[in-house]
């Protein structure tokens, strides 16, 4: 096929999400204030308890069975990599930028956390649809991309809201000091990256001989992080949401009360994914609303905006084909073209919305968000077009 008809197929999706953007972005001006800070917060927090929790259940129900959540085993290992290839690239951008310490964890968060549930949902439904896809059937590559692109959703729904949700917590804690969660502890005589590394200063530190004290210490520091990363957000309503889904779509006889026109518990399905419609196109409007920000005064730094942006849209899209090639080459992840092309596409996606309603919720580093958000995006029109035009040209 053609590249630039492959192109046209890889435009469409992406202009969809924009438009939806641009308007949050209409809805949050001054003049109409229909998505003002007050209505944003109350937005995220249906997103959060309701939406997206009934998304991800309803669509892992009806589209994971028992049969093919076998072979989809390798999905959950390669978000994890984009998670670690990201964070690991992210850390070196603040090191080399000395990007303020509230920020640390929101810029590791846009390198590491793609948008893995609502532009794979636009996109995969619509490159399937349109008369010149590479993957077949219209019918049968609609059905496989829902599955796959309901697991990386509920993958990375999983992942965000343990690994995301508390970095951005523990460093927007820092910032502002002021987490009744966290107990402040007597002044020490070291800077607070010091602090951070106390168990290593204090196995590096023979002349102490105080080492009760230090060993108290120790334990201190050690209390004070499993206090500031939010364990109880490892059973977020996302998280539960995923696993319930993935219960009743393995399970036959919860699949056969629940799942399909025939299923006498049918209403609970249809009601969950009436409710889940709602997360993509409000998140997205979260996300131009908070563009707005974006068009004003901030902090971040112009490097730190750059930098960001190489990572999601050159270095990350570029490691994703090594690693997807190294796992065909083991046999890892089958011939499924569309399959192949899911893998891939996870790398070269622009940071995730959900990043932006998380720093809504601490109120840290949310102007600095919204100015690397609204360059992401806008940026992902032209990159994640490109980088989904190659991927369908190299697999078909």
């Amino acid at each position: 096929m053609a590249f630039v008809e492959l192109f046209v197929v890889a435009l469409v999706p992406v202009l969809k999400t924009l438009i939806i953007t641009a308007v949050g972005l209409f809805l949050a001006l001054e003049r109409i204030n229909l998505l003002g800070s007050t209505a944003r917060h109350h937005l995220n927090n249906l997103v959060f308890y309701i939406f997206t929790p009934a998304l991800v259940a309803s669509s892992l129900a009806e589209t994971v069975t028992s049969s093919n959540i076998v072979s989809l085993w390798f999905m959950p290992v390669n978000i994890l990599l984009t998670f670690i290839i990201g964070s690991v690239l992210g850390w070196i951008l603040v090191k080399i930028t000395k990007t303020p310490i509230h920020l640390h964890g929101l810029v590791i968060s846009c390198c590491s956390a793609g948008n893995l549930g609502n532009l794979l949902l636009i996109i995969i439904p619509a490159v399937c649809e349109e008369k010149n896809s590479p993957f077949g059937d219209s019918v049968t590559c609609s059905t496989n991309g829902k599955a796959y692109a309901s697991l990386s959703m509920a993958v990375g729904a999983v992942y965000i809201w343990t690994y995301i949700y508390n970095m951005i917590r523990a460093s927007g804690s820092q910032h502002n000091n002021t987490s009744t969660q966290v107990p402040k502890l007597p002044p020490m005589d070291m800077d607070h990256e010091s602090q951070l590394a106390l168990p290593l200063i204090a196995y590096q530190t023979t002349h102490d001989h105080h080492q009760g004290h230090v060993v108290n210490r120790m334990k201190q520091h050690i209390k004070i992080w499993t206090q500031r990363i939010k364990f109880k957000m490892l059973f977020a309503p996302s998280t539960i949401a995923t696993i319930v889904g993935i219960l009743i779509g393995v399970s036959s006889l919860l699949r056969k009360l629940i799942i399909g026109n025939e299923a006498p518990l049918h209403v609970i399905d249809s009601s969950a994914s009436m409710l889940g419609e709602a997360a993509i196109p409000a998140m997205t409007l979260i996300v131009g609303a908070n563009l707005l920000k974006g068009l004003k005064k901030s902090d971040v730094g112009v490097w730190i905006v750059i930098g960001i942006q190489v990572i999601r849209y050159v270095a990350l899209p570029l490691s994703g084909i090594c690693v997807v090639k190294v796992a065909r080459h083991f046999g890892l992840v089958g011939s499924d073209s569309l399959y192949q092309f899911v893998l891939l596409l996870q790398y070269a996606l622009p940071s995730a919305m959900t990043i932006g309603t998380i720093t809504q919720l601490f109120e840290v580093g949310e102007s600095e968000c919204s100015v690397i958000m609204l360059w992401n995006y806008a940026l992902a029109s032209v990159a994640l077009t490109l980088w989904t035009t190659y991927y369908m040209w190299i697999l078909s």
